[in-house]
């Protein structure tokens, strides 16, 4: 010891030791320091937990229909069932049962039980595995607050975290907020909870043998479900009474009539009367500082008939693989709603059942063309009388395929008129429209009809808007038919009674805009001889009162709908599937219709609705069906239609460009003259469906201006030149002015070869010729479209 004194003192160095002596007081202070930070940075960490930092603000919130009858009660704002009570609004026959199930030395221990901690270590000991566990009632509170998982890092903060709840509430408090969160099997938290969904009754009214049976889940809330395995929950109950006997709390005769008394559960539905998507949506949108009863729109009859209907007929649609539907009923002159079915069957969780189907994004098909035409009247884009071309049309889309619009039934309809091309729902004339009206006005249009999920620029959506290119959810769908309705004066809808909601849509649409055109649009959706073409004059989509209806089919038929409505109300469907599967050529018609037809007759069986008003400042003229001009003689069909005052003038003037006058004499001529872009359409005619006589003569492939490539060595092409039409009259043929052959036949076929032609042909006086090109190339053509025979 003093050689190493000597040493020190021998080497010592006054230089040294102040070197020495400033790191010292350097690493004092970076110690201090960090002492300082890592206490600022705990503090929350070390403080005690009081009772008011775990108080549960959520409330239950109970629902009631429009007239006060029971819906059902949702005991917190998501779909986590739970609800705080205090001790005194317990039973304390539950308060004995999970003290003497989960912690029988909860009033003797601090936050850790050393003597259960010692058990437990023994029994794993001589087990060589885990017995039982060690942990208290508050360390359980603990895991709950933390929600970690079971680590050795978080058992530690688990225990660190149960000594600061011990230093800052009592006993009684730990209990209180420990019977509120206990897991007690599926999404339900708490005894209160528990209590009113498993038994219909608040938990200060437990039996013991209810009590004893609630303190037996949260051991495995999963496992122990009571109505999935209420076998394995008695026998946990066995368990539990046992635990009391021990205690004292009660006597062995009591433990046995609590096990045999009989415990009858409330049905799956927890709670729920009736529309439990609706109650979940509602829930989640109410203020905290709600009342505790809730006052809906709802009509609890009529939403339970709704619900009845949409599982039957869903059972008529399975065997078409369409599982899934959804129902929205209006009130038109408030807005209310009505009814909400989000699904068959909310508590099929198997089933996707839990899915709503009035908030889901899905694809409209052509529900969204009656908005278009009603845009393109109003801003004369078209006019009543207007003839739609319905004939096979192409259009160049950068970077992809020909986009070709066309129906179901893939057929056109040539020659249309407005009303006949919306109540059809024909696809080519609507995509025609909007090409004239713009995409981005129609999206602005939208907008302000309330679709606030069609949240793309015009360049994603294209064309392909009218026909359901974007996705849109039922609530926005029927909310856009009740404007319509209205007449163009549009409202949001209204979920609770007595409520006064500021509109969130565009105010252009708060007062009526054109309301004649909103009028002339539902004229046409409730013409059931307008939509005769497509879906007959007694279909599911006719009533005995009049309603305007509209479907719509997405691609692949993976959503179907049918949205309608009539002066009181409006009703909106959707069938399909939540997993997006295709049904099985399942269209608007077929799926949703029937419960749509099945639901206006129900809400009017008492009293039939009044007629829709005219459209107003419009006036009634006849028009030539097929040109949709002032009838001539000429004309084979006439009809009624609306005109707008301005038009009048055109209208009174004599000509009809589809039935040209004559030549050498003022009257109209009896042969209808289609524009060249009906070519194609009339090509695919049968011959015996458009007599030449009335057509007159046309050549209608080739087309003028068209350019074929043929093969340089392929002699087995031929090009077929087609008239419309059939007739017995012999025709001339003539190729640059060489006649090819005289017939009565209405199409030729002719080996091609290079060059530029002019077809001729002469029935009679009538004449027709047109221009084409044909080119040589090494490769066969791949160009399609172009009608080629072999030899």
């Amino acid at each position: 010891m003093a050689q190493d004194w000597h040493r020190l003192t021998v080497n010592w160095n006054p230089w040294r030791w102040n070197v020495a002596r400033r790191h010292a007081r350097f690493l004092k202070g970076l110690l201090g320091l960090g002492i300082v930070v890592l206490t600022v940075r705990s503090l929350p960490y070390l403080a005690p937990i009081r009772a008011s930092d775990l108080v549960q603000t959520q409330q239950a919130a109970e629902f009631v229909d429009r007239n006060g009858l029971p819906l059902g009660t949702v005991l917190t704002r998501d779909q986590d069932h739970t609800v705080s009570v205090s001790l005194a609004q317990v039973s304390p026959q539950f308060l004995q049962a999970i003290v003497a199930a989960e912690d029988q030395r909860f009033y003797q221990h601090g936050a850790l039980d050393e003597r259960a901690i010692v058990r437990s270590l023994l029994e794993a000991l001589q087990a060589k595995q885990i017995v039982s566990g060690a942990s208290t009632i508050t360390m359980q509170l603990a895991r709950m607050l933390d929600g970690s998982p079971r680590t050795a890092q978080a058992k530690l903060q688990e225990i660190w975290t149960s000594w600061r709840l011990s230093a800052g509430m009592s006993k009684a408090e730990i209990l209180q907020a420990y019977l509120n969160r206990l897991p007690m099997g599926s999404n339900i938290y708490g005894v209160e909870a528990a209590s009113r969904i498993y038994f219909g009754i608040p938990a200060s009214d437990l039996t013991l043998a209810q009590a004893s049976l609630l303190a037996a889940i949260p051991n495995d809330p999963n496992r122990l479900n009571p109505y999935d395995h209420l076998l394995s929950l008695k026998n946990r109950q066995v368990y539990v009474l046992d635990r009391m006997v021990q205690d004292g709390y009660i006597t062995r005769a009591q433990s046995d009539r609590a096990y045999t008394e009989a415990t009858a559960l409330q049905s799956r539905q927890q709670g729920i009367i009736a529309a439990p998507h609706f109650l979940f949506w509602l829930a989640d949108q109410l203020p905290a500082n709600h009342p505790a009863q809730v006052r809906t729109t709802l009509d609890r009859p009529l939403q339970q008939f709704v619900e009845t209907q949409v599982l039957q007929v869903i059972r008529s649609l399975a065997p078409h693989n369409a599982h899934h539907a959804a129902v929205l009923v209006l009130d038109n002159p408030t807005g209310e709603v009505l009814a909400y079915v989000g699904s068959p069957d909310y508590f099929a969780r198997a089933q996707l059942g839990q899915n709503d189907g009035v908030q889901a994004l899905r694809q409209p098909g052509s529900t969204l063309k009656p908005f278009l035409y009603q845009l393109a009247l109003e801003n004369r884009t078209i006019q009543p009388n207007t003839i739609l071309a319905d004939v096979p049309t192409r259009y160049a889309i950068p970077g992809a395929r020909l986009y070709s619009p066309s129906d179901y039934s893939e057929t056109f309809q040539g020659p249309v008129r407005v009303r006949l091309a919306l109540a059809n729902s024909l696809n080519v004339p609507a995509v025609k429209i909007l090409e004239k009206v713009g995409v981005g006005a129609f999206l602005d249009r939208l907008h302000q009809l309330g679709f606030s999920h069609l949240t793309q620029p015009p360049e994603h959506y294209g064309l392909g808007l009218t026909l359901g290119s974007g996705e849109v959810s039922l609530w926005e769908l029927a909310q856009a038919y009740l404007t319509l309705a209205r007449q163009g004066k549009g409202t949001e809808l209204r979920v609770r009674s007595m409520e006064s909601t500021q509109s969130t849509l565009n105010p252009e649409l708060r007062t009526p805009n054109s309301p004649s055109t909103w009028r002339l649009v539902t004229d046409m959706l409730s013409d059931r001889h307008a939509r005769a073409r497509a879906f007959g004059v007694d279909s599911l989509l006719t009533l005995p009162f009049s309603a305007a209806v509209k479907t719509g089919t997405s691609s692949d038929y993976r959503d179907t709908w049918t949205v309608g409505f009539t002066t009181n109300y409006t009703v909106a469907v959707w069938v399909g599937n939540f997993d997006s599967a295709p049904m099985q050529k399942v269209s608007g018609v077929m799926g949703a219709a029937p419960l749509w037809n099945r639901i206006m007759l129900h809400l009017h069986e008492q009293q039939e609705p009044k007629p829709f008003q005219a459209p107003t400042g419009l006036v009634q003229r006849p028009i030539c069906a097929v040109s949709g001009a002032r009838p001539t003689p000429a004309c084979p069909a006439v009809v009624q239609e609306y005109l707008f005052p301005e038009d009048l003038a055109a209208y009174e003037k004599p000509g009809d460009r589809f039935f040209p006058t004559a030549q050498g004499n003022n009257s109209a001529s009896t042969q209808l003259k289609l524009p060249a872009e009906y070519n194609e359409w009339l090509a695919r005619q049968p011959k015996d469906a458009i007599s030449s006589t009335a057509m007159g003569l046309r050549i209608v492939s080739p087309r003028s201006n068209d350019v074929f490539v043929i093969g340089k060595n392929d002699a087995s092409q031929r090009l077929e030149f087609k008239l419309a039409g059939a007739s017995k009259t012999a025709t001339e043929w003539r190729l640059n002015g060489q006649p090819l052959t005289t017939s009565t036949s209405s199409s030729f076929f002719w080996k091609p070869q290079a060059g530029t032609w002019t077809l001729q042909v002469k029935q009679g006086q009538q004449t027709d010729q047109i221009r084409f090109e044909v080119q040589t190339a090494e490769a066969k053509p791949t160009r399609k479209g172009f009608s080629f025979a072999p030899k």
